[in-house]
């Protein structure tokens, strides 16, 4: 009897140090990988410090903040409703795409600064003077722009569009095109929207010649090398590439400025700015409400906002599904339903 209480006596010290035993928390973070994937992590590395403090004030004790950078923005999405991802920074294709069933929700649109150019026509842009932002003015929507480059042809197409001629389907169609992923909103979707709203539902898959690149600094280089003759970017992407275009040591070594060498040839509606989303598989309500709170008073320090600006997002606004809607109206129209 005595050795049976000294071995249950053993199993409760056992299972009570076990109790006792911190349970390793980890929240992981992924990034689309629209920039430089090694710049993203390097601006991003203090926001780990930061979340996991602002968290913490909430109740949320994680040992671990993980930042990753997807291989693609569809990756991202794969990563969010398998649950490998519990936090991703989505453009609002991207979460139109991967939200169908549920498994992802959004609980913040980034807010930007609004730019000094946001016209409809192409032309309006092209008086050759950089873009800048607005910085008192915040905006929810950005436009996604095709602009032609210093190549021959890009330069004809730019010729035609400053001369107030309309471009035809076999303008563009005789053009090579760098384009990204397809659940990329500026760089494919509202592109191809654009596309077959002017020429009889022809799109990107209709074109004679493009490609997909694997980041905007890709089609931007592409683009300095006269590779592809237009690019399809977001508004402010020459405002992001401006120093990078000049740099002969480690940019593209253009003489040029991006301003003198790249106009506008087409210009998308508004797009809803991008999401910060949750994996339902792994966030509860009241964790996904912390998380709120936590990039919205994150993106109201100034080191927040610098480590945001990566994306061009300056602040946060509480989101709600229905309000990508056109995104998935858009994602309908491109899958032919």
């Amino acid at each position: 009897m005595k050795k049976l209480l000294s071995l249950v006596a053993l199993l409760i010290l056992v299972f009570a140090m076990a109790g006792c035993q911190k349970e390793t928390k980890t929240l992981s973070v992924y990034f689309v990988p629209s920039r430089d994937a090694a710049l993203i992590l390097e601006t991003t590395e203090p926001l780990k410090a930061l979340l996991k403090a602002e968290l913490a004030e909430q109740g949320y004790d994680f040992d671990e903040i993980i930042i990753e950078v997807g291989s693609s923005y569809e990756a991202v999405g794969e990563a969010m409703i398998s649950g490998t991802a519990d936090v991703g920074f989505l453009p609002g294709g991207t979460y139109a795409l991967y939200s169908v069933d549920d498994e992802i929700n959004v609980i913040l649109t980034a807010l930007r600064s609004g730019l000094d150019k946001d016209f409809n026509d192409a032309i309006d842009w092209n008086d050759g003077e950089p873009t800048h932002r607005v910085s008192d003015e915040m905006v929810a929507y950005y436009r996604g722009l095709m602009i032609a480059g210093p190549s021959a042809y890009g330069r004809e197409l730019a010729a035609k569009v400053n001369a107030g001629t309309a471009l035809t389907w076999d303008d563009f169609n005789a053009a090579n095109w760098c384009v990204r992923s397809s659940t990329s909103s500026s760089g494919f979707i509202y592109p191809t929207i654009w596309l077959m709203e002017q020429f009889d539902d022809q799109g990107i898959t209709d074109l004679n010649s493009f490609v997909q690149t694997d980041g905007y600094g890709t089609s931007m280089a592409s683009l300095a090398a006269g590779t592809c003759d237009i690019a399809t970017i977001y508004a402010d992407a020459r405002m992001d590439y401006v120093d990078k275009w000049v740099d002969a040591s480690e940019g593209f070594g253009r003489e040029l400025s991006i301003w003198e060498e790249t106009d506008v040839v087409g210009v998308t509606p508004g797009i809803y700015n991008d999401t910060i989303s949750v994996s339902n598989l792994t966030v509860d309500a009241d964790l996904a409400a912390a998380l709120q709170v936590a990039f919205i008073n994150i993106a109201n320090t100034p080191e927040g906002l610098e480590i945001i600006s990566i994306y061009s997002h300056a602040g946060y606004q509480v989101a709600v599904s229905a309000d990508y809607d056109n995104e998935r109206a858009a994602q309908a129209i491109l899958s032919g339903e």
